[in-house]
């Protein structure tokens, strides 16, 4: 194999397992960070011998096997921790273990649900979750999270190293946690999910409305809880959410890379794999009960099962953004809410919704507000007025394609679809 297929073997490996790698020494080393090194060493033996030796026929068992004797050796030269030690010897020696991999496998996928929780433990920052995340489950480089969240490889690099701090310092169990404490780290957990698919589905700055890398590492971040978790209906009414959502990828944008909004876009190039596996997952999700990604995977359902915009049930949506300002209530959720209740009764009754919102202290920079205001204002023929509200939209958004945008719908100052 030359080399450089042999580079990109292991790179594609690596995204893949490395998760699930780190999971099963963090379990056997109790140490996130010294897990990570350990894998990390495992990488650059496989960088060195698959060129040489081939792949191996289980990548995965192979990365974990090399980790496990790093950490021997490691705990072999600290001479501590010597009855770890010696049960990490027993475990290693795989000719006493029939079937080794299967072996592996049970246990890793333990340890990565541990992994996950510990990743996303709420004493770390929304932001040091996701990098975190990203690093430890999603194998991703810290340049590559640096480009993602549009900062500096050394922040990302510092922001990690102090979230592996505040865990060791909060002296946190690598461990699911039990009953009591798992709707709160779960709600963590989801949100840690969320905000990456955000980010890359509506990048907050930059010159590209969209990250797809991102949408794909929360999108496999979100089946992977699916299948750790099936028990739980949330996770699936994220994963449906966000399976819907992704389905649009394709539609969002022209040829330049220039947004489209969601009524201007060719339903014809919406994703119907994504859109069957979303709608399988919000069915697993339905309970008595539905917590919030549930009710807006039921909102983004709406909009998939409609052939054209003129078929989208509007009331619905409306009634289902209420019930979602119910569970959590937020002026954002309430700024959805009078663009469905527009839609469905005019741009007036949604205006006099958007219109309550403006003294809102957490929409005070939010460029999103205008940007309705702008809309529903042009729709009822007040062009001044819309023009004015895409302007201020314009300056608040930090992202180049739609602040372009924007500023063309201030420039034409006439009705658009949103």
């Amino acid at each position: 194999m030359r080399e450089s297929e042999a580079r990109r073997t292991v790179e594609a490996v690596w995204r893949m397992e490395s998760g699930r790698v780190v999971a099963g020494l963090a379990g056997l080393v109790r140490d996130v960070g010294l897990a990570e090194e350990l894998a990390q060493d495992a990488l650059v033996a496989a960088l060195e011998q698959w060129p040489r030796d081939g792949v191996p026929d289980n990548p995965g068992a192979w990365l974990m096997t090399v980790g496990k004797r790093r950490a021997v050796d490691l705990l072999r030269r600290r001479q501590t921790q010597q009855r770890t030690l010696a049960e990490l010897g027993r475990d290693l020696d795989e000719q006493h273990i029939p079937d080794f991999d299967a072996a592996l496998e049970d246990r890793i996928e333990d340890d990565l649900l541990r992994l996950i929780f510990v990743a996303c433990h709420p004493v770390l920052s929304p932001i040091a979750r996701a990098a975190l995340t990203l690093r430890l489950v999603g194998g991703l480089t810290t340049g590559e999270i640096a480009r993602a969240f549009l900062t500096t490889e050394p922040t990302v690099g510092q922001r990690i190293t102090r979230a592996k701090q505040t865990l060791a310092a909060a002296n946190v169990p690598f461990e699911v946690p039990g009953p009591a404490e798992r709707a709160e780290r779960l709600d963590s957990v989801l949100e840690v999910v969320y905000l990456i698919f955000n980010e890359g589905y509506s990048a907050t700055a930059g010159d590209d409305w969209m990250r797809p890398g991102l949408v794909e590492d929360a999108l496999r971040l979100a089946r992977l809880l699916q299948g750790l978790m099936p028990g739980e209906p949330e996770v699936h009414g994220l994963a449906a959410l966000l399976e819907i959502q992704a389905s649009r990828i394709r539609a969002r944008t022209g040829p330049d890379g220039e947004p489209i909004l969601l009524n201007d876009q060719d339903r014809g190039r919406w994703d119907q794999w994504l859109i069957r596996r979303g709608l399988a997952a919000l069915d697993r999700a339905r309970t008595d009960h539905p917590g919030p990604y549930a009710v807006q995977a039921e909102i983004a359902a709406c909009h998939a099962r409609a052939r054209t915009p003129e078929e989208t049930d509007w009331a619905r949506i409306a009634t289902l953004y209420a019930e979602l300002a119910r569970l959590v209530p937020s002026p954002v959720v309430e700024l959805n809410r009078a663009v469905a209740v527009a839609q469905a009764d005019g741009p007036a009754a949604g205006l006099d919704l958007a219109r309550k919102l403006a003294a809102e202290p957490a929409l005070a920079g939010y460029h999103l507000l205008p940007s309705v205001l702008g809309d529903l204002l042009a729709k009822l023929g007040r062009h001044d007025e819309a023009r004015a509200e895409f302007e201020r939209a314009a300056a608040l958004t930090g992202n180049a394609r739609e602040r372009a945008l924007l500023l063309s719908r201030a420039a034409q100052g006439g009705p658009k679809k949103s």
